[in-house]
């Protein structure tokens, strides 16, 4: 079963760009139903029709799942282009997007074949969402303490630790001190058209959070 999916704050509704034509655009592109993607990305048939339509702003997360269930990056569904690319990220221009708990910086140049973002994780937030998807994860602690579970296995990592990892393996990220964590994290989106992210308590694990 999927956690509910959350509600985009204003601005962040305002910042993001009309992306509904280009979601409509590149689903057809990977020749899925609205049905077949919606199903692949964790969504309703419904839900995936307003963001098609421009009803609803998807999150960044959202952005993320359906990026890799259509075989493409980020930028591509916002509908960036190759000029609109630069090499260096000045942190004044770095806007803060909202989702799910969960704080977002960018913190790489768009259209890449690897995501680079600054996450800062409440305590509390997320924790029993498990995340299975295709590509790569590396991330690094900057501050706070960080619980991670790979498969049966949980780290307690600190400030400078970091960690390298094949995304297929079930995973949970959650904070384990009251004030939150921060880090740097790093994936890849592979180009898959059969690219899925599964989201969800892991029924198997039932009370147990990372």
């Amino acid at each position: 079963m999927n956690p509910p999916e959350p509600e985009p704050p204003a601005q962040q509704a305002e910042a993001l760009p009309a992306v509904a034509p280009q979601l409509r655009a590149l689903r057809r592109r990977a020749a899925l139903t609205l049905e077949a993607a919606a199903r692949a990305a964790g969504l309703s048939p419904a839900h995936l029709s307003r963001l098609e339509t421009g009803q609803r702003q998807p999150s960044l997360p959202m952005l993320l799942t359906l990026a890799r269930v259509y075989g493409t990056t980020v930028s591509d569904l916002l509908g960036e282009t190759a000029a609109d690319r630069d090499a260096v990220v000045r942190a004044a221009y770095m806007e803060p997007t909202r989702a799910g708990g969960w704080t977002y910086w960018q913190a790489g140049a768009s259209g890449r074949g690897m995501q680079a973002l600054r996450v800062q994780v409440p305590h509390g937030s997320q924790g029993d969402i498990v995340r299975v998807h295709p590509g790569e994860e590396w991330l690094h602690v900057l501050k706070g303490r960080l619980r991670l579970r790979l498969g049966d296995a949980t780290d307690l990592l600190g400030p400078g630790d970091s960690a390298h990892f094949d995304s297929l393996t079930p995973h949970r990220i959650a904070a384990q001190d009251p004030d939150g964590v921060e880090l740097l994290f790093v994936h890849t989106l592979l180009q898959s058209p059969t690219a899925t992210l599964c989201l969800g308590p892991n029924p198997s694990e039932s009370g147990v959070t990372s």
